[in-house]
């Protein structure tokens, strides 16, 4: 990290010494999930608490010039999981506190310098509570909810509009997207049980409105035999379609 804030990679301390103003800083942390972002970074998630989302820009000989930014999530959230950046630049994540959580480095008022170890862009988070009940007896803001991980629809393929965050809905059997700020559930019937770590969107007929796009998901529990239908019960793909009314032909 860029802690004596010259705006470049050089001599720097290790993760386990104090911060000294006139070098960098090394961090010790493996991205959990990886999303390239529009403007040439790279932006991963670091388990943990409170975990944290880094900015890894490579610069023109990674092993020598690439630095990195790192932001830790105020409380009530903590560890981001599964994450995602849109077109706009804001890191989505999954958060282990039942929050989805955006991250938009545009509002920090710090980048670098001394003070940029973790919790210096607190402005830059919006946490979002999942729509699970809290657990009993907690009394912090979040949910139940244990999603795995985030995927952003830049490209509309659900029909829920461009930059659309979702969340694998785990506890809920079902995905959680965020439509301006509001939670639309699409949840699994049947067979009851549905459980994803991931999803993808497809555009089959541009012009073939909500029927040519579609998102689609695994069952990726590893013991399919304990879901609705017992024994011999498989996993499946499944599509989901969001019809722009009920009426939709």
């Amino acid at each position: 990290m860029d802690t004596n804030g010259n705006g470049k990679r050089d001599a720097y301390v290790e993760p386990n010494q104090p911060v000294d103003p006139t070098k960098d800083k090394r961090i010790g942390g493996a991205f959990y999930s990886v999303a390239p972002a529009p403007d040439g970074s790279v932006w991963g998630s670091m388990l943990g608490f409170p975990g944290a989302v880094i900015r890894l820009v490579p610069g023109s000989n990674p092993p020598e010039t690439a630095i990195a930014e790192m932001y830790e999530p105020p409380l009530p959230g903590f560890s981001p999981r599964g994450a995602d950046v849109d077109r706009n630049g804001v890191m989505w994540s999954a958060l282990a506190s039942g929050h989805m959580a955006s991250f938009d480095r545009r509002k920090c008022k710090t980048l670098n310098g001394p003070q940029a170890t973790g919790q210096h862009c607190p402005e830059g988070w919006t946490l979002y509570p999942e729509p699970l009940p809290q657990m009993q007896g907690v009394t912090d803001g979040g949910s139940a909810e244990g999603s795995y991980y985030t995927w952003v629809d830049q490209f509309d393929t659900s029909g829920l509009g461009r930059n659309t965050p979702i969340n694998t809905g785990n506890a809920s059997e079902g995905l959680l997207a965020l439509k301006d700020g509001k939670w639309v559930v699409l949840r699994v019937p049947y067979p009851l049980g549905f459980y994803t770590k991931w999803l993808d969107g497809r555009i089959d007929d541009a012009n073939g409105g909500w029927k040519g796009r579609g998102l689609w998901a695994t069952i990726s529990t590893r013991a399919p035999f304990h879901m609705e239908g017992g024994k011999g019960t498989t996993s499946k793909v499944l599509k989901f379609q969001v019809r722009t009314d009920p009426l939709a032909k």
